[in-house]
């Protein structure tokens, strides 16, 4: 057993506690279609925006929406949220297995020893990042460890990129009549006559493990510095005796966290650590199809995530509670809501038909962190309302549910980090997801290319300029 998990068992009887009810209430449907091998080509029924589209197999993990079940390498999030670390989490992510005492000791040593990032603090400090947005940074972060810690811009690394492929043209022949070739062909599976080069102190190739866990450290680092500046402090120096969890809150709050907020602010990390195709891995991946580097990869994810359909629901979530004010103004105003065709934040997914269990674990964490905390107990109060008057109509109704989001800012803000801090936290996360699927996805890698079906006219005359209207 983790050392923190012996002094935080009330927060693994939470976590038990929302596992069996999640199994009381497990539908019998299951989206079992979508978890097995695939014989390329593919058919499948493919909506706008590629819903639908079956792009790769993947053993990272797995979204049963009907089921309201997530699974990372075959292991339920319930279980790994009880008895695992995110330090944990990561190297299953990035392995397909659990590791070994051993394993993990080295695997956490290195991430601890990725998390000094000072040159890149001094940077982002020079610039106005009080009036920007968080993500932004978080984004522009990303470029600049790709410059501090690889010879990505060197003239050799150019030089070997341009060698290696020229154009997209492997991808035309799946564009063919009838249907194209039956398997991919690489042009830059041919041998390349390779370019030596040396790498000296912590310089590292762009797309390896030790640049993922430059990011996945590196970045919290960031974060935080980030959080702090906008409040006009100054960053914190990690510290190498803390968890990455516990790291994280000391250097955003300036104080070492109880066994019990570095134990939820653990399973916080867990449950946004992947979450399937979503639109931001996607954004990775396209990203890392091209055989760019990993930093720009998760610069992609990162400005993915920043658009408003994809991150900051929580926030959102927080700011529409306040509004309501009370549970006491819930029924008046959903109804208002309701009549306005409002959408209610933190409530339905895309491909949770169920119950989300990431939102199952968060509930009862928010509200044992709210009993300790009088702002979070109103939040939570209200919350709570408002939940159970969604259940017994849209619930019943459509099947809608409170997600990830709902409860996840109350988590946060009772921990003390601000709402605009949130959606970074939630990327601080997820760059485990982003690394693991890109360097899978690398390994048997295509290109993406989907077409636009043309709906524009032919055969149009060209006018003179004085001819146009």
């Amino acid at each position: 057993m983790h050392e923190l998990h012996k002094k935080t068992q009330n927060i693994t009887n939470f976590v038990l506690a929302a596992a069996q009810q999640a199994q009381r209430e497990a539908s019998s449907e299951s989206d079992v279609a979508f978890a097995q091998p695939i014989k390329w080509p593919v058919q499948c029924l493919v909506g706008p925006g590629l819903e639908g589209a079956i792009a790769c197999e993947s053993k990272i993990g797995f979204v049963n929406g009907s089921a309201g079940q997530l699974i990372y390498g075959g292991y339920d999030i319930f279980d790994l949220c009880a008895y695992s670390s995110y330090e944990e989490v990561v190297y299953l992510l990035m392995h397909g297995k659990l590791p070994t005492a051993k394993q993990l000791k080295a695997h956490s040593d290195h991430l601890v020893y990725c998390r000094d990032v000072p040159n890149i603090l001094r940077t982002i400090a020079g610039f106005p990042i009080e009036s920007m947005n968080p993500m932004s940074t978080l984004r522009f972060a990303s470029d600049l460890m790709r410059r501090e810690f690889t010879d990505a811009d060197s003239e050799i690394e150019g030089m070997e990129a341009r060698r290696v492929i020229g154009t997209d043209e492997d991808s035309i022949p799946m564009e063919t009549k009838p249907r194209g070739e039956e398997h991919a062909i690489y042009e830059f599976k041919r041998r390349i006559p390779k370019v030596p080069r040396k790498f000296t102190g912590n310089r590292e190739t762009v797309a390896g493990y030790r640049a993922c866990y430059r990011l996945i450290s590196g970045l919290a680092t960031v974060t935080a510095g980030i959080s702090r500046i906008r409040q006009g402090h100054f960053p914190l120096d990690p510290r190498s005796d803390l968890s990455h969890a516990g790291n994280l809150l000391y250097m955003i709050t300036g104080r070492v966290p109880s066994p019990e907020e570095e134990r939820i602010m653990d399973i916080a990390l867990i449950l946004h650590a992947d979450h399937g195709m979503n639109a931001s891995t996607f954004a990775a991946m396209v990203v890392a199809s091209t055989l760019s580097d990993i930093y720009s990869s998760v610069g992609a994810g990162i400005a993915a995530l920043s658009g408003p359909l994809h991150g900051g629901a929580n926030e959102q979530v927080i700011k529409m509670l306040a509004e309501i004010g009370s549970p006491k103004r819930i029924d008046t105003w959903y109804e208002q809501a309701r009549a306005r065709k409002q959408r209610i934040m933190g409530f339905g997914h895309r491909v949770y038909k169920a119950y989300d269990p990431r939102a199952r674990i968060l509930r009862p964490l928010a509200q044992y962190l709210a009993n300790k905390n009088s702002k979070a107990m109103s939040l939570f109060s209200i919350a709570g309302a408002l939940e159970e008057k969604v259940i017994a109509t849209l619930g019943k109704e459509k099947n809608i549910f409170p997600n990830v989001d709902f409860y996840s800012g109350i988590v946060y803000n009772a921990l003390g980090i601000s709402a605009d801090m949130f959606t970074p936290i939630f990327a601080v996360s997820r760059v485990a997801g982003w690394t693991a699927r890109v360097i899978e996805y690398l390994q048997n890698n295509r290109i993406f290319r989907p077409r636009a079906m043309y709906v524009g006219p032919f055969g149009k005359k060209y006018p003179l300029p004085g001819e146009r209207s």
